[in-house]
């Protein structure tokens, strides 16, 4: 087969067609992305603005909406300048920046979500050595660590899938640059790569997945420990939320990297990443904000101080 010049631009076959359902569900998406801006910068701009949730639980629940915002803007514009100018190419170093961008936050997240999980345990089964146990140097730690960790990863794979040579069938069947599917067009044998791909998959899914799960079963065992109803009402209000966007974003991001390749499905593959890197960012801010009286708290006062501003 003919071995396709890598300086040579990527087709990213999209998402939609144009057809009058797809352009309805276009305008949707574009919808959605948009509102997840708003929304996760408006959990940023609480946070910061509100000086009682300057706490280690809300500092990594912004570091959860900045990666969301970051995530939304790696993916959504691209692909709303393809589908409107229908110039759907895309340079090499743009294709590695998307995967750099998507493997980093993906990974990011994970961990943030693990030391979001931790923070609750230390808080439910140890609230007085809380201060201790969760001070700000530590949680400051394991925001660097969490970024640190997914861009090794993200400047990893990125690398990596750009170095193989591609054949001439260019074209990605996929709305932007995931390793996975862009792996497939290469010339030679990959099979080493995507076992390695397995492994970074395996710690950057399952090991922070595996600390959430310990630190929630200790969490429900504390609390059944207690024979309180309260308790066990107050408990569960304030892990549902985080138990919710672990689900949402640990189960499609399973599907897509930890499946047998054979269950391979390029039109499901691009569903199921729709979902976690479009729709999944709108749902966080809302579920924390709708789930968290706190948050609730600090978005009244907000609104209040707005209202009375233009009242004046």
């Amino acid at each position: 087969m003919k071995i396709w010049n890598t300086t040579s631009d990527f087709i990213l076959l999209g998402l939609f067609n144009h057809t009058g359902a797809h352009l309805f569900l276009f305008v949707l998406v574009l919808t959605i992305a948009f509102s997840s801006l708003v929304g996760n910068a408006l959990m940023i701009f609480l946070i910061h603005q509100d000086a009682w949730l300057h706490k280690p639980m809300y500092f990594l629940l912004s570091q959860l909406s900045l990666m969301d915002m970051m995530l939304v803007s790696t993916i959504v514009p691209k692909m709303a300048a393809n589908y409107l100018t229908g110039n759907k190419s895309i340079s090499p170093a743009g294709c590695g920046l998307q995967i750099f961008f998507f493997i980093t936050l993906g990974g990011a997240e994970c961990f943030i979500l693990a030391a979001m999980s931790y923070d609750r345990y230390v808080a439910i089964c140890h609230p007085l050595r809380y201060p201790i146990l969760m001070s700000w140097q530590l949680c400051l730690r394991m925001t660097v660590g969490s970024w640190f960790l997914g861009a090794a990863d993200g400047l990893m794979q990125a690398a990596a899938s750009l170095s193989f040579p591609f054949c001439d069938a260019h074209e990605i069947n996929h709305f932007f640059c995931e390793a996975p599917t862009l792996v497939h067009l290469a010339c030679v044998d990959t099979v080493v790569f995507e076992y390695v791909m397995y492994i970074c998959c395996v710690l950057m899914l399952l090991v922070p997945f595996s600390l959430i799960l310990i630190s929630y079963s200790l969490i429900l065992a504390a609390v059944l420990e207690r024979h309180s109803r309260e308790a066990c009402k107050k408990a569960f209000a304030t892990c549902s939320s985080q138990l919710c966007v672990v689900g949402l974003f640990y189960g499609p991001a399973t599907f897509i990297y930890m499946r047998p390749k054979s269950y391979n499905s390029a039109n499901n593959d691009k569903v199921v990443s729709a979902f976690y890197t479009i729709f999944t960012p709108l749902l966080n801010p809302i579920i924390y904000s709708l789930r968290n009286s706190e948050v609730n708290g600090a978005l009244r006062k907000c609104m209040g101080q707005c209202a009375a501003l233009n009242h004046d």
